[in-house]
């Protein structure tokens, strides 16, 4: 499992130099929630697609 320090590392080094701070914020906040998600899913459980599918089905347009 890598550090929080290592992940902003790995992702600054993928970011065009050019990269402003809110470019940089975004990323990080983006990297937060995805990492969380992942927490909750292995936590909480996750659906299927095809389950995700059924549930929002009437939303969904084909």
């Amino acid at each position: 499992m890598s550090t929080p320090k290592a992940e902003v590392v790995s992702m600054l080094e993928t970011l065009p130099e050019e990269s402003t701070f809110e470019d940089i914020q975004y990323h990080l906040y983006v990297l937060e929630k995805v990492k969380r998600g992942l927490q909750r899913a292995e936590g909480d459980g996750a659906i299927s697609h095809e389950d995700a599918r059924k549930r929002l089905g009437r939303w969904l347009v084909s």
